[in-house]
């Protein structure tokens, strides 16, 4: 097939979306497929264009046998929504370039549009349409729910506008993909029919990410020393995750000097964290900045806990894709979500980590005071097992692979 692929974000960024898309696209090319990208320059989670790509305007690259055509476009380094909005029309205008090349000159059987941006998809629509293409969005985030969930567009005008937009992109979509049973069920919920969707949840290779002894971990390289007890923070650090309640948790653990807690990221809520640990005048509280992927299993060996934070207003929107690389890992995780949520349910049915209330940092604070002093091995080869019955890359993309052949 010839697969085209429009998104903002792709590899070489190391955690969100561009590493699933990167990964997905690398896989495709691999079975034989012809498969581009329009995308634009890596810029995430640190919401600065990465260095190897600044000053550059239109280009293409082949990175493993897909050919990416990057473009320029308008990165904040100060996240609000009103900037947010310009940063993604930027895109769109910038994109306009290899759209047209696209249309005169590439023959396309597919267009796969990953949202958010949600509105990526107009040119997505009218491009399949002129071509004959299949249409596929994938969401990875359902955008409009969530700026309204989380108080970041209050206008109820323009979220209607902005939900009827999106209906009509996914009414155009021949199929709709998303990450998880609860983003399927909000997705039903928009009046799309079941025959519709496709369930692609995010993956991890458990070949690369697996557990290791912790003499092979980053603890020491960190500064820590043997007895210390880590517990770890790491992705990306901005709204929906509601990491206040980790500082609150530190600094209940202040004096336990063996308790540390290391952050691990980057994103526009981190000058945040920093000023308030600065503030309280923690010492227990350290930040690191994102480790290479080939180094993953190393960072989350340096963990006794980890941690999987999110916002009650965030329940079922997003599935957090840190959690598959700390089930891979064999690590014990302190997850924060709701009963009756998707991510709720899977975590206590397999038993593979501990379930804490979102935005309660007392509960935070039980939660970890029971897990340093309780045996976590049953739990952590829970999560083990889980990642290699469940979490199979390979599996998972053959699956993707053959709703897009079959549709």
């Amino acid at each position: 097939m010839n697969i085209l692929i429009y998104g903002i974000n792709y590899a070489p960024e190391l955690t969100g979306i561009g590493k699933y898309t990167g990964e997905m696209a690398e896989w495709m090319a691999l079975q034989g497929h012809k498969v581009s990208v329009i995308t634009s320059m890596p810029y995430y989670p640190e919401w600065e264009t990465h260095k190897n790509y600044k000053g550059k305007w239109w280009h293409t690259e082949v990175i493993n046998n897909v050919t990416v055509y990057r473009c320029p476009m308008y990165v904040p380094s100060k996240v609000t929504a009103s900037k947010r909005i310009i940063h993604e029309f930027s895109f769109v205008l910038s994109s306009l370039v290899y759209w047209f090349k696209f249309f005169i000159t590439q023959k396309t059987d597919i267009v796969i549009t990953i949202a958010p941006p949600f509105h990526l998809g107009f040119i997505s629509a009218f491009f399949a349409k002129l071509k004959k293409a299949k249409l596929i969005t994938h969401i990875q985030d359902l955008q409009v729910d969530a700026a309204r969930d989380l108080g970041m567009i209050k206008n109820k005008s323009f979220l209607s506008l902005m939900f009827k937009a999106e209906k009509y992109l996914l009414d155009k979509s021949s199929a709709v993909s998303t990450i998880s049973e609860g983003m399927i069920k909000k997705v039903y919920a928009k009046k799309i029919s079941k025959e519709k969707t496709i369930l692609f949840p995010n993956w991890v290779d458990a070949t690369i990410i697996y557990p290791l002894k912790k003499d092979l971990s980053l603890k020491k390289s960190f500064g820590f020393a043997d007895q210390d007890r880590i517990i770890l923070y790491s992705g990306n650090l901005g709204e929906k995750q509601g990491l206040e309640i980790l500082i609150e948790a530190a600094q209940h653990f202040s004096t336990q000097k063996h308790v540390k807690f290391l952050i691990v990221g980057s994103g526009g809520g981190k000058a945040k964290l920093e000023s308030a640990v600065e503030k309280r005048q923690l010492q227990n509280v350290y930040f690191k900045p994102l480790q290479p992927y080939l180094q993953l299993s190393s960072l989350l060996a340096t963990a006794d806990i980890h941690l999987v934070l999110q916002k009650k207003s965030a329940a079922d929107l997003v599935m957090p894709s840190k959690l598959t690389s700390i089930l891979a890992a064999g690590g014990y995780a302190l997850v924060t979500a709701l009963p009756g949520t998707s991510l709720y349910d899977i975590v206590a049915q397999h038993q593979m980590g501990q379930l804490v209330k979102p935005e309660s940092s007392e509960d935070l604070v039980k939660a970890i005071d029971f897990a340093l002093s309780n045996d976590l091995e049953p739990v952590k080869k829970n999560a083990r097992n889980y990642a290699e019955k469940h979490l199979s890359k390979e599996y998972i993309l053959k699956s993707f692979e053959n709703e897009l052949i079959n549709r």
